[in-house]
């Protein structure tokens, strides 16, 4: 892989037919991301932009190599200034008042289409007027907006960064509204984030599902005795109500991931709680496939992981807001729906108390549930839907910018 403050080097072509549109192959096309730091959801859905559009070239503030999936590491990303402050890649979200400035020195003029990819600050980038600028938002950033009380009364904040942060958000939290009005189309990952856009932003969104590798999935014949918690272990994420849940159940629980809440949450852990690490691809569908349930407590935008826990049969016993509302159909004992066409349940408040007696009421009708039937449900996330869908808007809306109908 190829990192460039200035100019990077060709991208080449990866094996196999291009995806995307026919009629989008011969376009200029950028990929603007808001940093390479980590392989989430944001980047799978970059990774699949890349496939569709083996032409383009990719743009990113950071980007550490290490952590880039194959088929973007072959790839020229063109980074920024920050990519050469020392530690910038581990401190890069303290490093959030200087993205405005990093984001506006890329230069974008000889692109038809631009592709922002916006979670933290993508959607910045300066276009001209012969450009269209479509953003893919996972949501737009949560510690500015949504998430912003809890975050800065979070322990991720120290003495000396919590003043900055607080004042920095300020300035930062109206360069992001102004800079939604750069952006000529949006697409939301989730009805939840559509929502979020139209709240901050004031504009609306096509909603397009990111692309999940459902086909990666298969139903195990033995199941075991653990439920599941996979992702990130950050604040909002909410891994402590499932280990005080699971503690007091007695539950066995395994935990795969890593993040800054790791050494808080194993001093909360007991004897029944395992965690894994971080675990490669192959390696956590194989948690999937055996687990009990997959346990997921926070509040996402989306939420890839039910999705893949799904795709391996398995039922989600999740936090009834956000994204996982739309991927995941609920039991619940007071109405007529059957265990055997639903996906999970629901706990509708974001305490241990809740989750746990969502626990109990799952494994008094565990045994309804049709793994064929949670798997069959959620292959509407496949990539192949997202490439469709994604490409056939991205065509329509590129005609109808080149016919001049550039307005929103």
């Amino acid at each position: 892989m190829t990192l460039s403050t200035q100019h990077g080097l060709a991208s080449p072509l990866i094996g196999g037919t291009p995806q995307g549109p026919a009629s989008l192959q011969k376009l200029k096309i950028a990929i603007v991301h808001y940093w390479f730091v980590n392989r989430r959801g944001g980047e799978r859905v970059v990774e699949t932009m890349a496939r569709m559009f083996p032409q383009a070239d990719l743009f990113s503030p950071v980007v550490d190599p290490g952590k880039l999936h194959p088929v973007l590491r072959e790839r020229s990303i063109k980074t920024s200034f920050l990519q050469g402050v020392p530690g910038g890649r581990r401190w890069h979200r303290h490093m959030l008042p200087f993205y405005p400035l990093a984001l506006e020195q890329f230069d974008l003029s000889d692109y038809d289409l631009v592709l922002s990819s916006e979670s933290g600050p993508a959607k910045g980038v300066l276009t001209n007027s012969r450009t269209c600028h479509v953003c893919y938002c996972h949501s737009p950033m949560r510690y500015l907006w949504d998430f912003y009380q809890r975050y800065k009364k979070g322990r991720s904040l120290g003495v000396l960064s919590r003043p900055v942060f607080l004042l920095a958000s300020h300035y930062l939290r109206m360069w992001d509204a102004a800079s939604a009005q750069r952006v000529d189309h949006f697409v939301a990952n989730s009805r939840t984030v559509a929502g979020r856009i139209r709240k901050h932003y004031r504009r609306e969104a096509e909603v397009i599902h990111p692309p999940v590798d459902v086909g990666a999935g298969y139903l195990a014949s033995r199941i075991e005795d653990y439920y599941l918690l996979a992702g990130q272990l950050v604040d909002y994420k909410r891994a402590d109500i499932a280990i005080e849940a699971c503690n007091r159940l007695g539950r066995p629980l395994r935990i795969v991931g890593e993040g800054e809440q790791y050494r808080a949450l194993r001093r909360l852990a007991g004897p029944s709680i395992t965690f894994c690490g971080p675990l490669s691809d192959h390696e956590l569908g194989e948690q999937y496939a055996h687990c009990r349930a997959l346990i997921f407590p926070g509040e996402e935008d989306f939420g890839i992981v039910p999705v893949e826990a799904m795709s391996f049969g398995r039922p989600v016993i999740a936090y009834a807001r956000g994204g996982a509302t739309e991927t995941v159909r609920g039991f619940s004992p007071q109405d007529s729906t059957a265990a055997a066409t639903c996906s999970g349940m629901f706990f509708q408040e974001q305490t241990a108390d809740s989750l746990r007696d969502a626990m109990l009421a799952f494994e008094s009708v565990q045994s309804q549930f049709s793994p064929f039937w949670i798997r069959q449900n959620v292959e509407r996330f496949d990539e192949s839907y997202f490439i469709a869908g994604f490409g056939e808007f991205l065509a329509d809306k590129m005609r109808e910018f080149q016919a001049g109908g550039q307005s929103r």
